[in-house]
């Protein structure tokens, strides 16, 4: 944190260093070109305001995507007036006897700088988030190959469910079948089982049950029950 501190200071430093002595240079430029009293002291803020100026339009500009020629030419006219200056008052230039076409230029830059703060304050400003492009949306892509296997809705109508009124018919019951004859002493076998039934418990034999003791398939059931 102390050495992050300690850069910004530095660079504070050396920009206000640059600053006072660039502001010194056009101020005794303006005053040795015949611009004396306080006009002197405006040329210094008017060459300053305009190169910041052009250079943050141009930075504004660069981000959003935009053509930022307009503000760079502004922002190399007004370093060319600072460095102009500071040059001319290192000793090349005698102040005591500046030239006619040195003073002509100190005495049209307000005008070009007039038409340049202008032509930069209302140059058209696109709003960062307009230029942001849109968010893709997710397009659900269906393979091709599996298209086909999708399920197509039918333009037929469903058909309507039954109505529950509508009565529900038993299925049909097959006729009883006919009892079989059974030889003679398979009947006398029967009865003898029967009547050992009733001997043991004192009640009739079941048919069902007789014919099991027999071995006799369920089929041969109404002909033993004939036959007790």
């Amino acid at each position: 944190m102390r050495a992050q501190l300690a850069r910004v200071d530095a660079v504070i430093v050396q920009a206000v260093i640059a600053g006072a002595l660039s502001f010194s240079h056009l101020h005794d430029l303006a005053d040795a070109a015949g611009q004396g009293g306080w006009k002197a002291w405006a040329y210094p803020v008017s060459v300053d305001l305009l190169l910041v100026a052009a250079w943050r339009r141009m930075r504004e500009q660069q981000r959003t995507g935009q053509p930022a020629g307009g503000p760079r030419l502004w922002f190399l006219v007004a370093l060319a007036a600072s460095l102009g200056a500071n040059v001319a008052t290192a000793g090349l230039l005698d102040l005591d006897d500046v030239p006619a076409s040195l003073r002509v230029v100190v005495a049209g830059w307000p005008a070009v700088a007039f038409f340049g703060g202008t032509l930069l304050a209302h140059s058209t400003r696109t709003p960062a988030a307009s230029v942001r492009p849109a968010p893709e949306t997710p397009s659900v892509a269906v393979d091709e190959a599996h298209s086909d296997a999708l399920p197509v809705p039918s333009a037929d109508p469903e058909p309507a469910p039954e109505s529950a009124a509508e009565p529900i018919t038993a299925p049909a019951l097959a006729p009883a079948a006919p009892a079989v004859s059974l030889p003679p002493a398979l009947v006398d076998r029967v009865r003898v089982l029967a009547e050992e039934h009733h001997a043991t418990t004192g009640r009739p034999a079941d048919p069902d049950a007789v014919r099991a003791r027999l071995g006799l398939p369920p089929s041969m059931t109404p002909s033993v029950a004939a036959h007790l």
